[in-house]
């Protein structure tokens, strides 16, 4: 076979988009290889619980750090019934935001 492997190890500290380039030199060739990498964030799942007397509304501020190199904007989704928040939100760079999410129960549950 004419492959070489080329085995590369790399380590990121947060997700994000990290870009690169392979410099590959011989005495009658040279290549350039861009690669990116792409990383996400590990899945968490979070539970809030809410206490409140019947009928009364609470709000629960839920921050959302962004460690990458991107800002993020987020369409929210929220099931279940009586739950309320902005539709959507975004997060700076190297920020944190606070997500409001309201609980308005109608009735005793």
């Amino acid at each position: 076979s004419d492959t070489v492997e080329l085995p590369i190890k790399f380590t990121p500290q947060h997700a994000g988009r990290y870009h690169c380039q392979i410099l590959l030199k011989s005495p009658s060739d040279i290549r350039v290889y861009e690669v990116e990498c792409v990383v996400h964030a590990e899945q968490t799942e979070a539970q809030i619980e809410f206490a409140t007397p019947a009928y009364q509304t609470v709000t629960q501020d839920i921050p959302i750090r962004n460690t990458s190199s991107e800002d993020w904007k987020f369409e929210v989704v929220l099931e279940g019934q009586c739950f309320y928040g902005p539709s959507e939100i975004s997060v700076g760079v190297g920020k944190t935001a606070q997500y409001p999410l309201t609980f308005k129960p109608v009735a005793e549950c």
